[in-house]
């Protein structure tokens, strides 16, 4: 996704507020995307928040896949922000379908104020009829009373504390399609982003990482990601409280070592084992052990789960080569050469800027 997150668009725009259509539309596109996921079985959804909702080269939004749950038994964690939990999280410690709406209507808030406000803030402005107070100021004059109040209570349903009486997906797509404004106006030119209708048809100079991702040379991107080692960990931030320091940091580093070993002997069931209770522990972060584990799967052919990590670690590290072409690898190995070949020329790029910096 080539035009970054919701939240970068919302809250540290350069050069235009985002217009009062295109939220509109992001809120539709959402509530569709949460629609799809419901009717396929899928309607737990972690942590719904602007960063999880990305922008293609046409500027249309997309939902992350990155919160996606599997099943009831999922629903186990949550935002660590109290302030943005659905209640029946606090309750239950359990994330529901109606959960997914409570914080679809926190990015409904967002999307009203430009801003990350809680809740229970916002609801005591709409219930004190000041809901212009929750409007984003730069938006003055450009949008109607009307759509400004029909979005607010939209977003009062969301937040409802009793889970019931909130809407499903589809009565918010419903709503929602009524709203939009602009229709014929494409994404690209409302969110005032440059638009390539085609990809660059100049060849890559790969460095000998993406060369290797790009001939699916396992072998040699095992040696490379072994000879390079944990460098490109250095500044992720790993704070840890004390307790979690003498209770689970021990563990924690021994299933690290045993996952490194594994990975140098070429074990990588092993590997896939040991970083796995690495990465659940959650004392420590390391884009370097999703990328370790990533080729991992690889190895065991298991190219979706190795998307999987390699995605996971351009969360860690947005600006890290090595996560762009190890997804890039794992995208060839599904048959998706097309983004496979955009993702490597994503990697490529950062590559080359971070080369001019050093």
């Amino acid at each position: 996704m080539p035009n970054e997150t919701l939240a970068k668009h919302l809250f540290h725009w350069d050069s235009q507020p985002m217009q009062w259509a295109m939220r509109l539309r992001v809120a539709l596109y959402l509530a569709q995307a949460l629609d799809y996921c419901s009717s396929k079985g899928r309607a737990l959804y972690h942590d719904l928040n602007a960063y999880r909702v990305l922008f293609d080269q046409d500027g249309n939004p997309r939902l992350s896949c990155f919160g996606l749950m599997k099943n009831s038994r999922d629903g186990k964690s949550y935002s660590t922000n109290l302030a943005f939990t659905p209640p029946e999280y606090m309750r239950t410690g359990r994330v529901t379908p109606e959960s997914v709406v409570y914080s679809f209507g926190t990015l409904l808030l967002d999307l009203l104020s430009g801003k990350h406000i809680p809740p229970s803030h916002a609801l005591d402005l709409i219930r004190g009829k000041n809901f212009l107070m929750v409007m984003d100021s730069c938006l003055e004059g450009h949008f109607s009373n009307d759509d400004g109040i029909e979005l607010v209570r939209l977003a009062s349903r969301c937040l409802q504390y009793e889970a019931r009486e909130r809407p499903n997906p589809k009565s918010l797509v419903t709503a929602l399609t009524s709203l939009q404004k602009e229709t014929e106006v494409p994404s690209h030119t409302l969110m005032g982003i440059s638009h390539e209708t085609a990809s660059s048809a100049q060849s890559l100079v790969l460095t000998p990482l993406g060369d290797a991702c790009s001939r699916m040379d396992l072998t040699a991107i095992h040696e490379i990601l072994e000879k390079v080692g944990y460098k490109d960990d250095e500044g992720i931030a790993n704070e840890l409280s004390f307790q979690m320091w003498t209770n689970q940091m021990q563990e924690t580093l021994n299933s690290k070592k045993h996952g490194d070993t594994a990975f140098r002997a070429k074990d990588f069931a092993t590997a896939v084992d040991c970083y796995t209770q690495f990465i659940d522990g959650g004392t420590m972060v390391s884009p370097t052990v999703f990328a370790r584990r990533c080729l991992s799967y690889l190895m065991n052919e298991m190219p979706q789960e190795a998307l999987g990590d390699a995605m996971q670690a351009q969360v860690i590290s947005p600006e890290w080569p090595t996560a762009f072409y190890l997804q890039a690898a794992a995208l060839f190995s599904l048959g998706m050469d097309t983004d496979a070949q955009e993702t490597l020329k994503d990697g490529t790029n950062l590559e080359a800027k971070k080369n001019s910096r050093s």
